[in-house]
């Protein structure tokens, strides 16, 4: 699986930055895989230090309809989930009534050493020293680097925001929810690691001026009994917080593994997203 993922990051990784969206005169490889085609570009990001290279998948029928506007979600780990969920997104647009959406997936180019995933999503030793860990950089890089550049490229909907982690990326996306709760209209947490940094998860959360971002949190049954119990002390600790500025939903993946019910996760948890009634706290399985 990893062989096939990085092959096919060869062929992203083909597409040219123009710094604006492609057109249909500059044809490249992934173009002729319309689940995953859009547009590419590195960034270079002032707040990290280092690269990022950005995948970005259009929805069909993007060019059709230059008045509409999209949701956009973003995905922590794209090197390996954007090349998962892009198409997985566009199958829920046919079965399930999911909202096309603009899809962007945060690369780093590479599972070896150019991967400082675990600096960006869980590092906070550098603290210790009075420098900003990374994790807050990786935060400041979202909020004033990438977001603000893909709302400029491409018809996004901003009210309409979801990040989207696992594992360490899960991590990521519950620790930003307490650090900047309106960033985001929706996240998704599969899976959560903590290493030693659990207690982070239940600092008070900063303040919020809608309360009305959504929050799941996933598991599967599968992974390990301390990230079960983490998920269950989480969502229940906030949906009994008078203070929490999101609903929070819980959501167990019947025989989920740690990594590979991650689509399942995805479909579940769209769902929810976009398809709920009412507000609600609520846990499922």
């Amino acid at each position: 699986m990893l062989k096939f993922v990085a092959a096919l990051l060869l062929v992203l990784l083909s597409a040219p930055s123009n710094g604006s969206e492609r057109s249909d005169n500059a044809k490249t490889p992934i173009d002729y895989l319309p689940a995953l085609a859009g547009d590419y570009f590195k960034h270079d990001s002032k707040s990290v230090g280092r690269p990022y290279h950005i995948f970005v998948r259009l929805p069909h029928g993007y060019e059709d309809n230059p008045s509409k506007n999209y949701p956009v979600i973003y995905l922590l780990d794209g090197d390996s989930l954007f090349p998962m969920l892009a198409p997985t997104h566009l199958f829920l647009t046919y079965d399930e009534q999911i909202p096309e959406a603009i899809i962007v997936g945060i690369a780093y180019g590479g599972f070896g050493d150019v991967n400082k995933r675990d600096i960006d999503f869980h590092e906070f030793s550098s603290q210790e020293s009075g420098e900003p860990s990374g994790p807050d950089k990786f935060l400041k890089f979202l909020k004033h680097e990438l977001l603000p550049t893909v709302s400029n490229r491409y018809r996004t909907d901003e009210s309409k925001r979801v990040l989207v982690g696992q594992s360490y990326g899960g991590f990521f996306v519950l620790w930003s929810a307490l650090q900047d709760p309106d960033l985001f209209w929706a996240r998704i947490s599969s899976n959560t690691s903590f290493g030693g940094e659990r207690a982070r998860l239940f600092t008070e959360a900063s303040e919020s001026t809608n309360k009305e971002g959504l929050v799941a949190i996933t598991v599967g049954t599968k992974d390990t009994q301390s990230r079960q119990g983490f998920v269950k002390e989480w969502s229940d600790t906030w949906m009994d917080s008078d203070s929490a500025p999101w609903t929070v939903k819980k959501f167990v993946m019947e025989g989920g593994t740690h990594a590979a019910t991650i689509a399942e996760t995805y479909r579940q948890t769209l769902k929810w997203i976009f398809q709920r009634k009412e507000p609600e706290s609520d846990s499922q399985g």
